[in-house]
């Protein structure tokens, strides 16, 4: 349990790649815009979102250095385009405290989520439009007053995104924007969504895979073993299972995200239902 340093640098890394990208797309054709939206943008955001994800845990710098681990957030923010990182932090510390917590945890679908969503074809489009939902979930299940920090979050990323405009017009816009929208959306890395706590076998709440994709998404594919130890840095949880094989060995898991997302589809008896909901007693604390 103690930072990840090499989490800074990667991090620097991908701003630094998506700034060069930005740069190349700027007076390319329509069509290799959005080709170079999906095939690399994409996976760079989808990527930095798991990066937040690791600094929503303080990985980055330390517990002893939490608001360095903000301020380093809201960078590691700007290529996605949208503030996302501290509203992040607040409402996925919810989400471990209170796993299901109905009216807390904004994981959970919502109702006409799961009413709505239940046919073949609708469950495809809603995973299409999953960055919809998870943007507008936590307003309608728990909203939060805004903080300080998400204004700061708000106001640097509009400062960024009006300076790429400036510099290297709309098509890098597009670029950014649809990079993250797609990659929170119909893209293979997007099945840890669905793979995380749907429960395809009941009885069975939370899931690990230990696929490939796991070298683009700081090992969150390890999930069994970071809701257990969520102060380890994604980087160490393979040593984890390793140590503590016979937990971990015997539980279900996955090796394909693709298979995730097509057996959801397919599968008439999985739907944005097919999650654990508790209703919590006692007290709550939020962030």
């Amino acid at each position: 349990m103690k930072p990840d340093y090499n989490l800074i640098w990667v991090v620097v890394l991908m701003v630094l790649a998506q700034l060069t990208a930005f740069y190349l797309v700027k007076d390319l054709d329509w069509k290799w815009v959005i080709f170079w939206a999906y095939v690399f943008g994409s996976c760079i955001s989808h990527s930095m979102t798991l990066a937040i994800h690791e600094i929503s845990h303080n990985s980055a710098f330390g517990n002893s250095k939490a608001m360095w681990n903000r301020w380093f957030g809201i960078f590691a923010n700007l290529p996605l385009g949208l503030p996302y990182s501290i509203s992040f932090k607040r409402y996925h510390m919810d989400h471990h405290r209170y796993l299901g917590g109905d009216g807390i945890d904004v994981d959970i679908p919502t109702n006409f989520e799961g009413w709505f969503f239940c046919t073949r074809f609708r469950k495809f489009i809603w995973i299409v439009l999953q960055p919809l939902f998870y943007a507008i979930r936590p307003l309608c299940i728990n909203p939060k007053p805004i903080t300080r920090l998400e204004i700061i979050n708000l106001l640097a990323q509009l400062s960024f995104d009006v300076v790429i405009y400036y510099l290297w017009g709309v098509k890098s816009i597009f670029y950014m924007l649809a990079g993250s929208i797609l990659g929170l959306g119909l893209h293979p890395i997007s099945g840890h969504f669905i793979a995380e706590h749907y429960m395809f076998l009941k009885g069975h709440e939370t899931y690990s895979y230990y696929g490939p994709l796991n070298l683009l998404t700081f090992n969150v594919g390890y999930h069994n073993e970071h809701h257990d130890f969520p102060n380890i840095p994604g980087k160490s949880l393979p040593l984890v299972k390793k140590i503590a094989a016979e937990y971990y060995d015997n539980l279900p898991q996955y090796n394909s995200w693709i298979k995730v997302l097509y057996d959801f589809v397919m599968d008439d008896t999985i739907s944005p239902y097919s999650r654990m909901k508790r209703q919590l007693k006692g007290e709550v604390k939020q962030d």
